[in-house]
């Protein structure tokens, strides 16, 4: 694993001392922004930008980048940040084991999950310091999100507008906090959470971790698993992340979308089963409906259609209108 840290043992000191106060308070303390790479170093570039620009400096970002793109750790050295660790992985871990790995690799009682080409407004960590002194002990942090496309302009799709008019929570300025049957109903109706902008309780996560199993719906499976172990999730109404969607071509979409829906086949009528036996029967059902994805693999039929694509035809089709059965 080849390492580039910059180090001030002053501000190591700092911020061990800040982690032991949060742990003993229960406040956010340093915030543990974990950054998992693979993919576009600009963007890449620009996520980390966005987190040396936070107004609220407690916060340390730790890099592990999945890729080999030269110039990488020269430009992180060049930083010349105590506050920013950058690690490469020997080898490709994929991307569940480098989210395992990242987990692993927290230290403060609070950490995000960035995505490397999602960007914090400089409020995020200000935010989020707010909401988990507000509501204390909960697993799961939201804050309000802007979503943006490939270009960083404010971006519209049919799935988020689904989930934020059918199953997201009515925005009333105040902070939510959720948790239960209901919730677990909810989320497995229509995941409304956008994963890269959640802090996350690190003990709670550390408990369970990501599935090595799964590779596109394992922050759900995570979330489902918190929510049924009596962990609560608050919903902070303050707008502190900019989540970014990427139009795709057809024929990249229905690659991710075909594996997807096979993946999300599998772990919806698994959790069913599971939550039949924890006593949510109210979850369960929502779980074999998957009713949110079934739709948004019926909105991909047109295009389907309009490019000639049979074989993806044939796998929004499938998906959209099973019966229900594994």
């Amino acid at each position: 694993m080849r390492q580039v840290r910059n180090t001030d043992n002053a501000a190591t000191a700092e911020n061990a001392a800040g982690t032991t106060s949060a742990a003993g308070t229960g406040g956010l303390g340093t915030l543990d922004i974990m950054l998992p790479h693979y993919g576009d170093t600009p963007l890449m570039q620009a996520a980390v930008r966005s987190v040396l620009d936070q107004t609220d400096g407690d916060w340390r970002l730790t890099v592990v980048d999945d890729g080999e793109e030269p110039g990488v750790p020269e430009w992180f050295a060049s930083l010349g940040d105590s506050r920013v660790r950058y690690l490469r992985n020997e080898r490709n871990l994929g991307i569940t084991k480098n989210f395992r790995k990242c987990v692993d690799l927290v230290e403060s009682p609070y950490f995000s999950m960035l995505g490397s080409d999602d960007l914090l407004l400089p409020t995020y960590v200000a935010t989020m310091r707010s909401a988990v002194a507000a509501r204390p002990g909960a697993a799961l942090y939201q804050p309000g999100v802007q979503v943006i496309d490939e270009h960083g302009r404010p971006s519209t799709t049919l799935a988020d507008e689904v989930k934020k008019r059918f199953y997201a929570p009515k925005s009333t300025g105040r902070r939510l906090e959720l948790g239960g049957e209901r919730l677990a109903a909810n989320l497995l109706g229509g995941n409304w959470l956008y994963f890269p902008s959640l802090v996350w309780r690190a003990d709670a996560v550390k408990e369970v971790g990501f599935r090595e199993d799964l590779s596109v719906i394992q922050d759900l499976a995570l979330i489902i698993e918190l929510v049924k172990r009596g962990e609560r999730l608050v919903v902070e109404p303050a707008t502190a992340f900019r989540y970014r969607r990427h139009s795709k071509s057809l024929s990249s979409s229905e690659a991710a979308n075909g594996a997807r829906f096979g993946e999300a086949v599998r772990f919806f009528h698994e959790v069913a089963d599971d939550l039949d036996r924890h006593g949510w029967p109210k979850a369960a059902r929502a779980a074999r409906r998957h009713l949110s994805m079934r739709l948004h693999a019926l909105s991909l039929v047109p295009g389907a259609l309009r490019h000639g694509r049979p074989g993806a035809l044939r796998t929004f089709l499938g998906y959209a209108l099973s019966t229900g059965q594994p």
